[in-house]
């Protein structure tokens, strides 16, 4: 589900994946908040603390935010649709959507049709 926050070159990653989007089409994308809650909860907590994830899994640097990711995909010609956070439930071990969006958070964007 989360690949952008690893990726060398966010910019570039959503150009190309945006290339390959049909006109119409529409490209889902969740990552990483780069916020001082994302830093304790997604990396200290989720690698250091409960070693859910090996450690180093996640850079704080390479985080995206919310409006960088925004500004990628309409420089690859989309645009944003829908946008949500995302939080887990570790005692219900599941996901649900939120408005808070200091952690996870996922992005819907359509290409134009022509």
């Amino acid at each position: 589900m989360e690949v952008v926050e690893h990726v060398a070159d966010v910019d570039l990653f959503v150009a190309k994946c945006g290339q390959m989007v049909r006109p119409g089409g529409i490209m889902f994308v969740a990552t990483i908040n780069r916020t001082l809650k994302a830093l304790g909860l997604a990396i200290i907590g989720a690698e250091y603390v409960l070693r859910w994830l090996p450690r180093g899994t996640h850079q704080f640097g390479k985080l995206v935010r919310p409006d960088e990711l925004e500004k990628a995909l309409g420089a690859a010609g989309l645009t944003v649709i829908d946008r949500t956070g995302v939080i887990y439930h570790p005692l219900a071990d599941r996901w649900q959507r939120s408005k808070d969006m200091d952690v996870n958070y996922m992005v819907l964007a359509e290409k134009a049709s022509v």
